[in-house]
């Protein structure tokens, strides 16, 4: 790559090296983590991220696998205001209606995949404050990656990261469901895949947690 078009980054890149900057002399020693499972980076090609959900803050785990901007998927009510407006704004996160009858969203998410981009999706929907493994698993990632022929890559949290306690974050290897690729595709063929999707992230999880015996606090609030 020239030195002249190293030069031409744009703004989303800007704020993106930016965090990546954040993450590594502030965010780690506030909020440590150890990361595991598959530790390589994707720096090519459009890629999907989907994770279980406990803190604002969970953002920072899909950039740890990539050097490139993601496009989060994130409910609307963001826009309205406040701190979190900014953000997603700067991010060029893709809104999404709570109810998950977007259709804007998916073109918008398509677009990016289309141009080798690359999104995240929380499929809780919302974060997590009970005790439950993963809360119910909201549509969407599966029937995109077949539709656009990009792998998802998993991403498990074992706690919810509080300030100055390790976290451990699993990265699975990528997934897809290329035997559905262009086929038309039934409901209970995306809910085969959404379930693998599922299983995929408490899998991890839960086989981390019988292997090193861990045990769990009342610290989600």
């Amino acid at each position: 790559m020239s030195k002249k078009s190293k030069q031409k980054k744009t703004g989303l890149e800007k704020f993106f090296n930016f965090l990546h900057f954040f993450e590594k002399i502030l965010y780690r020693v506030v909020y440590p983590y150890r990361k595991h499972g598959n530790l390589e980076k994707y720096n090519e090609g459009p890629l999907i991220f989907i994770g279980n959900h406990y803190h604002v803050l969970d953002v920072i785990y899909p950039c740890l696998k990539t050097d490139r901007p993601i496009h989060f998927m994130a409910k609307q009510e963001l826009w309205k205001g406040g701190l979190m407006k900014k953000f997603v704004i700067k991010c060029e996160c893709i809104p999404v209606k709570r109810d998950g009858s977007d259709v804007q969203a998916i073109k918008e998410a398509m677009r990016y995949l289309k141009n080798d981009g690359v999104i995240n999706i929380f499929p809780e929907g919302t974060r997590n404050h009970s005790y439950a493994d993963l809360l119910p698993f909201h549509s969407g990632a599966a029937a995109l990656s077949i539709k656009m022929k990009v792998p998802i890559i998993p991403i498990a949290q074992i706690k919810k990261m509080r300030p100055f306690h390790r976290s451990d974050i699993i990265f699975g290897d990528p997934i897809e469901f290329r035997q559905y690729y262009d086929k038309r595709i039934t409901k209970e063929d995306i809910e085969a895949c959404d379930k693998q999707l599922r299983d995929a992230i408490i899998n991890m999880r839960l086989a981390f947690i019988e292997k090193h015996n861990i045990k769990f606090k009342s610290d989600r609030t």
